[in-house]
């Protein structure tokens, strides 16, 4: 293989992990997205009893506000 062929195969190899890996993000992001909607049901539901009822909710969705920001792709080739 030539050199410019070898660097066009890099090159692509590199966008296709930058893609994989900002869509991975989104799908955590939306994740997140998903649990604060329950989260929001469940204080709509619970009412007074929100604090007790729904902490498990609550816990894991400030758990995922930490871990599961969207990066883009200059974090990655970084």
């Amino acid at each position: 293989m030539p050199l410019d062929e070898v660097r066009v195969a890099e090159y692509k190899a590199r966008l296709a992990e930058r893609e994989r890996t900002i869509r991975e993000s989104w799908v955590r992001t939306m994740e997140a997205k998903l649990v604060r909607e329950k989260l929001d049901r469940c204080y709509e539901t619970e009412g007074v009893n929100h604090a007790e009822s729904c902490k498990d909710l609550r816990e894991r969705y400030i758990d995922m506000l930490r871990e599961n920001r969207v990066q883009g792709y200059k974090n990655i080739d970084v």
